[in-house]
């Protein structure tokens, strides 16, 4: 069964098309990774899923929900972290998390269990203009976390990180879905990333799916195009050229 399904999903501004007839299928209880280059369509179509941007056409549903009907249940249902995580600095990590935690009508220990899980415990009564950037990449992923909800979207979460906080967080994403049984979806332009993170994947190139499914189902394809496949960094790049030269030879 999958968690997300899209039908035809579709995304435009005036003449501009963001995401342009999307088909993913992101299996329950899987690390889905989100490829593209930048602007490839990954953080529109996110939103789309999290409510904040209409689509313009399509539809989709998440855990058998329909959107816009189930909306509301969509939502409750669903942790994110999208583009650099927002708190008060004036208020301690755990002040922090307590704000999200009363707004979703979460217990006290939903604060603590979200520290314990990132390893943000020994540093929960420190100021949150104090933390570094990956203490607030986790403080992010914390309140994505919160309640445990079984979806979690992830846009670029490990973006602006040094090798050590990269390193954190991939081991902490990858623990997700068997600690609770959640989904985790993850967008990212670098494929080696992914490749160390998730399940299957899907690429998409100016809002458009170019493949979907396992790293291994990847190298096949590659092979039968006549792609490189030592490095899935080398397919991703040669998939992307390619589309953008079809792109134009057909303008």
């Amino acid at each position: 069964m999958n968690m997300i399904e899209t039908k035809n999903l579709t995304k435009s501004y005036g003449d501009f098309t963001a995401v342009d007839k999307l088909n993913l299928h992101i299996p329950k209880g899987s690390i889905y990774g989100f490829l593209g280059p930048n602007g490839a369509g990954k953080s529109t179509t996110m939103k789309m899923f999290l409510g904040l941007i209409k689509p313009s056409k399509g539809s989709f549903t998440i855990d058998g929900k329909q959107y816009p009907q189930d909306k509301i249940a969509i939502l409750q249902n669903t942790g994110s972290l999208i583009e650099a995580p927002a708190f008060y600095g004036n208020l301690t990590g755990k002040e922090n998390l307590e704000i999200i935690s009363k707004i979703l009508g979460l217990s006290q220990s939903a604060v603590a269990e979200a520290l314990e899980i990132t390893g943000l415990t020994p540093y929960k009564n420190r100021l949150a203009k104090n933390y570094s950037l990956g203490m607030k990449q986790r403080l992010g992923l914390a309140g994505a976390l919160l309640g445990q909800p079984p979806l979690l979207i992830l846009d670029e979460p490990t973006n602006g990180l040094d090798p050590v906080g990269i390193h954190e967080i991939r081991n902490l994403i990858r623990s997700l879905p068997q600690k609770f049984a959640c989904t985790v979806l993850i967008s990212s332009h670098l494929l080696s990333e992914i490749e160390l993170t998730a399940d299957t994947i899907g690429i998409i190139n100016h809002g458009c799916l170019l493949f979907e499914g396992t790293t291994d189902e990847l190298k096949h394809t590659a092979l039968a195009q006549g792609y490189p496949t030592d490095h899935l960094e080398d397919i991703f790049l040669a998939l992307i050229e390619n589309d953008n030269e079809e792109r134009s030879r057909i303008r």
